[in-house]
């Protein structure tokens, strides 16, 4: 699981459109959906949407993996943090993913820390 999360945090990290289809293709699945509670996004062309928008919200934040991740079956919990590199997380939050055959079916995101 670190793998798949490991790749799903590349997918935020992406800024180069073509890369970024190409990362969420391997693991999201077709009919895949994100949700938050700022944005949603269902399909591969709707959750690439939400990350360009994220890079022109945060231009030069990067997201990070915080511990391990935990999975039962087909779900999947982790934590993540986002802000500048060698500076402290602005924004920390957990997601939970639902799995089909390996791959994210869909993730529902929670935000733990947000700046005042």
């Amino acid at each position: 699981m670190n793998n798949l999360v490991d790749l799903y945090i590349a997918v935020w990290n992406e800024t180069d459109a073509v890369r970024r289809a190409g990362l969420i293709a391997e693991i999201w699945t077709a009919d895949a959906s994100y949700r938050d509670p700022l944005m949603q996004g269902d399909g591969h062309a709707g959750i690439s949407q939400l990350v360009a928008a994220v890079h022109e919200r945060f231009p030069a934040f990067r997201f990070s993996r915080i511990g391990e991740p935990d999975f039962h079956g087909d779900h999947l919990r982790f934590s993540w943090a986002l802000g500048l590199d060698g500076e402290e997380a602005m924004v920390k939050g957990t997601d939970f993913a639902v799995l089909e055959e390996g791959r994210l079916r869909s993730v529902t995101g929670f935000l733990d820390q947000v700046p005042a």
